[in-house]
C-alpha cells in the first residue's frame, strides 16, 4: 500500500508541481506586476489600477484587442470550414492510408514557424509567385495579399489549420460510425445522417478545434509583423512591444491579464455551450 500511495503521489505530484512552477507562478507574477507601473525602464512597486485605466481609456489599445478578437474568430472559422471536409474525407476515404494522412498533417510543424511566414511572405508578396503569375498573364497585381489584414488571416491558417485538423479528425475517429449505419437503416439520407448524427457527435471535438485555434490567434505576434503591414498591428504584437522597445513592462503585464482574461472567458463560453447543448446545466443536473 505504502508503494501504491507513494507512485500515487509521484504520478500526481510531479505535474501539479510542474504546473504550479512554470505556470500558476507566473501568471500570479505577471498579475503582480499589473498593478505596479514603470517609469524609465524601473518597476515602481505602487500598487494601483492605472494600466488597466490606461487600457480601457486609450483607443489604441481598445482597437488592438478588438481587431485582434475578430480576427481571430474569423481565423477559427475558416480554420473549421476547412477542416471538416479535410478531416471527413480521410476518415471516409483514407482506408489503411488514414495513419499516414494524418501524420503528413505534422508535416509544417518541421520547420520553425519563422520559416513558414517568410514562405508565405515569397508566395504573396508585391513580387511573389501570385502576383508574378498575374502581371506575367497581364492582369493587375492583388495589393491586398501582402501587408494586409488578409494576409494575417491567410498567415493564421496556414499555421493553425493542421492543428484544427488533427483535433477533428481524432473526434471523428472516436466517435461510433455504428450509429450513423443505424440512422441510414432507419431512412435518413446521408446528408441527414451528418447533420443529425456526426455533427452533434462530434461538436465538442470541433469546439476544441476553435478554441486551439482561437487563443494562440490573440497574442499571435510573428504574423502580424511580417504580413499585416501599419495597419494590421494586432494585441499580441503591441504586448510584445511593452516588453521590448517601449520598456512598460507593467503595463505590458496588465495587457497580458486582459489577454488571458478574454481566453479563459472563450474557453468558458465553449463549454458552457456544449453544456447546454447536452442539457446539463450544473453539476449533477440535467
Amino acid at each position: 500500500m505504502t508503494r501504491k500511495r507513494l507512485a500515487g503521489l509521484a504520478f500526481l505530484g510531479i505535474p501539479t508541481v510542474y504546473l504550479l512552477a512554470f505556470f500558476v507562478l507566473p501568471l500570479l507574477s505577471m498579475a503582480v506586476l499589473s498593478l505596479w507601473r514603470t517609469e524609465n525602464y524601473h518597476i515602481i512597486r505602487e500598487a494601483s489600477l492605472g494600466n488597466f485605466a490606461t487600457l480601457l481609456t486609450e483607443p489604441a489599445y481598445r482597437t488592438f484587442l478588438m481587431r485582434s478578437v475578430v480576427m481571430a474568430l474569423s481565423v477559427s472559422a475558416l480554420c473549421i470550414a476547412i477542416s471538416w471536409p479535410v478531416a471527413y474525407a480521410i476518415m471516409l476515404y483514407g482506408g489503411r492510408y488514414k495513419l499516414m494522412f494524418s501524420l503528413a498533417l505534422a508535416v509544417p510543424f518541421l520547420t520553425g514557424e519563422v520559416l513558414r511566414v517568410i514562405a508565405l511572405q515569397g508566395l504573396l508578396g508585391p513580387m511573389g509567385i501570385i502576383n508574378a503569375t498575374l502581371i506575367r498573364m497581364g492582369a493587375a497585381p492583388l495589393r491586398f495579399l501582402m501587408y494586409s489584414n488578409v494576409a494575417s488571416a491567410v498567415g493564421l491558417v496556414y499555421l493553425y489549420l493542421p492543428i484544427s485538423i488533427t483535433v477533428i479528425y481524432l473526434s471523428l475517429s472516436n466517435s461510433d460510425a455504428r450509429l450513423v449505419d443505424a440512422a441510414k437503416i432507419f431512412g435518413a439520407s446521408p446528408v441527414q445522417a451528418f447533420f443529425q448524427v456526426t455533427w452533434p457527435l462530434n461538436l465538442f471535438g470541433t469546439m476544441i478545434a476553435a478554441v486551439l485555434c482561437f487563443i494562440p490567434c490573440l497574442s499571435t505576434t510573428l504574423v502580424p509583423r511580417f504580413l499585416g503591414g501599419p495597419d494590421g498591428t494586432l494585441y499580441g504584437m503591441a504586448l510584445s512591444q511593452q516588453f521590448g522597445e517601449s520598456g512598460t513592462w507593467a503595463l505590458g503585464a496588465a495587457m497580458g491579464v486582459v489577454l488571458f482574461a478574454v481566453s479563459i472567458a472563450a474557453t468558458a463560453l465553449a463549454f458552457r455551450l456544449d453544456l447546454r447543448r447536452t442539457g446539463y446545466s450544473g453539476l449533477g443536473r440535467s
